[in-house]
């Protein structure tokens, strides 16, 4: 069965694969604006968004994917903040740039092979509203802004379902939050600017247009940039936050298809991929609130970016997602829960912990499609169905990690990592060696438990001191213990 996806403008899931005949898979998601660090509800998308990358990398048995992903580099927000910073617009954008790369790469995201930044694409934005201008679409006000005109395009609304003449403002997007409306002139509430005039608490960030100075508005950037890096073809697949289908999308699909208006059959884009908001304790994250969680915050939380990954894609992408530190901590039990249920498979299947630790860097570095499934391939069949991730995990967690014979543990071990480690992108560490115990440690490690087990716990915690002042602890379990060094 192929990987099927709900399609936000047919609202209906449908099959994933490449168009054209040239069997390359265009899939373009809307970036950052690198303003300050992104948070866990911006990487809830990503991630999830990798998760798509990585099942059609599998699924399409190694088929070339481009993907490009932008980065917003100019915008009220990051025009603002880099004023108050007492910095340029190119520097303080770099820093918050070079950041959400560095959080990227923590949580093991797969680059994508385009990264288009908006003010590099500034010519192709001007040339795209020119078209705009040209033939109709768009207007010049008396301030020097460009406004597309909405009611030019009779398909207005059919991603998001709305009605131009039920269309009052776009002043809320399509998760219900306040829009960062373009406050200019316009001749109805429904247009939106192309092209911002020249104001001056815009300081030294403007650039020659034909229609004046100023620069260019949100979203028209992303237009010009899928035109720019797909040489101006009908994509796959676009993506993003639900927060961005009204009207971020739903702008881009009208000033593209009119800036094509004479190309019979481009359609923009022929699937939209959106994902849930997330919500931090039943509640919209906000400053205000402290719940606006980024990668530091959690990882001074003595989380990994690998527990943060698990706990972002461990709800299905269409439902909105309430995080909480619980959450997570169930999220860190689960990923050693995989981490040990990968071990036994690899020792099984090696024989001893060095080799265990070499087949499992091998397999990681393996192309996930070409490996066997083993008795994961269950989860592989829930996860094509709409990307369901939640489903898949319960799936994993039903096999067992004994395995009758080395074969079997092999072929197991290769599942377990092409749809935890290839799939989910979860990075499961290698196995470690095992830990060297002196005789007289262990024996007072066993003392220990057996004077727990039998209620004496001053005897229990008189010997649990005197490990500890010989540099080792003992972990607790259910049926036994694990030493450690302190």
């Amino acid at each position: 069965m192929p990987l099927r996806l709900h399609n936000t403008l047919t609202r209906a899931v449908e099959p994933v694969a490449p168009a054209d005949a040239d069997g390359v898979f265009r899939m373009y998601c809307c970036g950052p604006t690198v303003w300050g660090p992104a948070h866990i509800g911006n990487f809830r998308t990503f991630v999830i968004q990798d998760v798509l990358r990585r099942a059609l990398e599998i699924e399409l048995g190694g088929v070339k994917i481009r993907h490009a992903r932008n980065i917003t580099d100019v915008d009220d927000k990051t025009i603002r903040e880099s004023i108050a910073a007492g910095k340029s617009l190119a520097d303080f954008t770099a820093q918050w740039t070079e950041k959400f790369r560095a959080d990227c790469a923590a949580l093991n995201l797969l680059p994508p092979q385009v990264e288009p930044g908006a003010v590099v694409h500034l010519p192709d934005q001007i040339a795209l509203i020119a078209r705009l201008v040209d033939n109709g679409h768009a207007y010049r006000a008396d301030d020097g802004s460009v406004y597309f005109k909405v009611s030019s395009f009779g398909k207005y609304g059919a991603l998001s379902h709305l009605k131009l003449e039920e269309l009052e403002t776009q002043n809320d997007n399509s998760a219900g939050h306040l829009n960062q409306a373009d406050e200019y002139s316009r001749e109805h509430v429904a247009d939106f600017a192309l092209w911002k005039a020249r104001k001056p608490e815009d300081g030294p960030n403007f650039w020659p247009s034909p229609w004046g100075e100023g620069r260019p508005g949100w979203h028209i950037e992303c237009s010009a940039m899928i035109e720019k890096v797909f040489d101006g073809r009908t994509i796959d697949l676009h993506g993003g936050g639900v927060d961005l289908m009204f009207p971020h999308h739903e702008n881009e699909i009208a000033q593209s298809c009119c800036a094509h208006a004479g190309d019979a059959g481009y359609a923009f884009a022929r699937h939209w991929f959106h994902s849930a908001h997330l919500l931090v304790d039943g509640r919209k994250m906000s400053k205000s609130l402290g719940n606006m969680y980024t990668l530091a915050d959690i990882a001074a939380k003595n989380f990994s970016a690998t527990d943060l990954r698990f706990a972002l894609i461990s709800g299905h992408y269409r439902s909105p997602f309430n995080f909480t530190l619980h959450g997570l901590g169930a999220a860190k039990s689960a990923v050693q829960k995989l981490d040990k249920h990968l071990q036994a498979l690899a020792l099984r299947a090696a024989g001893e912990p060095g080799k265990a630790k070499e087949l499992v860097a091998r397999l990681k570095k393996s192309a996930p499609e070409a490996l066997r499934w083993g008795r994961f391939a269950a989860a592989w069949e829930v996860l094509q169905d709409d990307l369901n991730v939640p489903g898949a995990l319960g799936e994993i967690f039903k096999v067992e990690p004994k395995a009758a014979t080395v074969e079997q543990a092999t072929e197991d071990l290769e599942g377990l990592v092409k749809i935890a480690v290839g799939a989910l992108g979860l990075d499961l560490p290698l196995p470690e060696e095992p830990l060297a115990v002196p005789a007289e440690i262990a024996d007072l490690a066993q003392q220990r438990w057996e004077a727990k087990q039998a209620r004496n716990f001053a005897k229990a915690d008189e010997l649990r001191q005197e490990l500890s002042a010989r540099g080792w602890k003992a972990l607790d379990r259910k049926d036994g213990y694990d030493l450690a060094r302190e």
